[in-house]
């Protein structure tokens, strides 16, 4: 493809992506490895693991809301201005206290530095939301699954570069030094993003959301996909058992290794990451992503339940290698389908709403496993009942308590992968991805601003084109003919910045307009 100023964007907006994700994963990671290593605590990194994913819950249907009204680039740099500035505040904190009390759980300043730190990293997921977005807006159609891989592969070279730093920071530089290089990070991706233009015209805003929690206009999207609930309900029972994992994790690799070598363990394993990610921007997901979505939850269920039968430190990294390279293919599929069937001006609701749903079962889980792990399940497994009823299927160790939760989460997982196969919403979404019309981001952002303008002649003939189609629910699942123009962007008018991004609507698969005619009115 020729190098254009959308493509551009997008990789210096990966890039950027990259930094801010390594930052903010650096100093996540670094306080949990942190506060194990001084409380020896499953309980305390279970609640920062799980107050993490609930802050995400709160904030993301906010973020929604805020990424569908202001420019992209407009965000993203709110997202690293918030960010720095929470962990200066968390760098305050850490010169003015003990390091006695910051890691006091039954003071206040413990649970005041980490949700400061905490905040700073949530913050990244309005940036992520934006992005999911941007690929709507920069990249065509037949290439935003492989997008998407993109993206996954930034995710694993953050998750790489955070595994090994943090472990090595908090070991041989301590927690101050660690909120310092974090907060340095944090400036530089602000810089950086000044730098960045991305061709995008001005979003119009929505008289249907007069609030910041945009709820009604994010159900009303998503009704307008039939099964994508279904999909959003899929993936948030996903995370309840991902929580599982969330909790038990590094509790259990710390019981194997080092901090230091659990960051080079984690390292090595978060290279399947970048593997699995590399894999679908080069294939892409086929064309069902759906059923890609649910053969690699199966696969990860089944692996999730294998990984920890023996207390053996090779085989936990190569299921956690294999686990990792199954991750981006899962989220890349559930990011194409949206982006496919989800007008662009809503899409920021409705990737909020699955963030919302999606990060609130998690610490569900995580805060219900954490304290059930330490006080009901390790002891009993380190007790002679536990050991003679299961040690023929987990053997011995430290740790058999967190493998038998692990064993049961896992195939808890395949079970619920295997009978979505079977429900008329994986039928419908699938159907609804094959049949959805083309994306027009620059035209769906103004639609509404510009519905009762006069139109050019060309869009006249646009609009009369989806009124043809008629009213009746179409393959699709849009209902009526204005559900058909909004769907496809048909509405267009002359505020078009980016013509590379803008592709064109479509009516219906019978009454399609040709490119020719779509680049000629654009």
């Amino acid at each position: 493809m020729e190098r254009t100023a959308a493509q551009r964007a997008f990789a210096n907006v990966l890039v950027d992506t990259l930094i801010a994700n390594v930052t903010t994963s650096f100093l996540w990671f670094a306080l949990t490895f942190w506060v194990y290593i001084e409380t020896q605590s499953v309980l305390a990194t279970g609640i920062i693991g799980g107050a993490y994913m609930l802050f995400i819950a709160f904030f993301a249907m906010i973020f929604g809301t805020i990424v569908d009204r202001h420019r992209k680039h407009t965000v993203m740099l709110l997202s690293s201005v918030i960010s720095a500035a929470a962990f200066l505040v968390a760098g305050v904190l850490y010169v003015w206290q003990p390091e006695s009390a910051l890691l006091d759980l039954g003071g206040p300043w413990f649970w005041m530095f980490s949700l400061v730190i905490l905040f700073g990293g949530v913050i990244e997921q309005l940036r992520n939301i934006a992005l999911s977005t941007t690929v709507t807006l920069l990249v065509p159609e037949e290439r935003r699954a492989n997008a998407n891989g993109l993206v996954g592969t930034v995710q694993g070279l953050a998750f790489l570069v955070t595994s090994v730093f943090s472990g090595l920071s908090i070991g041989f530089l301590g927690m101050g030094w660690t909120l310092g290089i974090a907060i340095v990070a944090m400036v530089l991706t602000f810089v950086h993003l000044l730098f960045i233009r991305i061709p995008e015209g001005a979003p119009q805003p929505d008289p249907n959301a007069p609030s910041a929690l945009d709820f009604r206009g994010s159900v009303a999207a998503i009704r307008l996909a039939p099964g994508l609930f279904a999909l959003i309900v899929f993936s948030t029972f996903n995370n309840l058992i991902g929580g599982v994992y969330m909790a038990l994790m590094d509790p259990y690799g710390l019981t194997l290794f080092d901090a230091q070598m659990w960051g080079f363990a984690l390292a090595f394993s978060s290279t399947g990451f970048i593997i699995g990610g590399a894999l679908v921007a080069k294939f892409g997901l086929g064309a069902k992503p759906m059923r890609t979505l649910l053969l690699v939850v199966i696969a990860m269920g089944l692996l999730g339940s294998l990984f920890m039968l023996r207390e053996w430190w090779p085989l936990y990294v190569l299921g956690m290698w294999v686990y990792m390279a199954l991750v981006p293919p899962a989220e890349a599929a559930e990011q194409t389908v949206i982006q496919k069937v989800v007008r662009y001006d809503r899409q920021g609701r409705v990737f909020g709403v699955a963030a919302a749903m999606e990060a609130a079962a998690a610490p569900i889980t995580a805060f219900l496993i954490a304290p059930i792990a330490e006080f009901l399940i390790i002891p009993y497994m380190d007790s002679s009942a536990g050991q003679r009823q299961w040690g023929w299927l987990l053997g011995e160790g430290d740790a058999r308590g967190i493998a038998l939760i692990c064993l049961f989460a896992g195939l808890i997982m395949v079970v619920v992968g295997g009978l979505a196969f079977l429900t008329k919403s994986y039928r419908r979404l699938t159907d609804l991805y094959a049949n959805a019309p083309e994306q027009d981001p620059q035209g769906d952002a103004s639609h509404d601003a510009d519905a009762g303008e006069t139109t050019t002649d060309g869009d006249a003939t646009d609009a009369r084109a989806s009124m043809d189609a008629g009213g009746s629910t179409d393959a699709g699942g849009f209902t009526g003919a204005g559900d058909l123009a909004d769907a496809g962007g048909l509405a267009e008018t002359g505020a078009l910045v980016d013509p590379v991004s803008a592709r064109g609507g479509r009516a219906s698969a019978e009454d399609a307009v040709p490119p020719e005619r779509d680049r000629g009115a654009d």
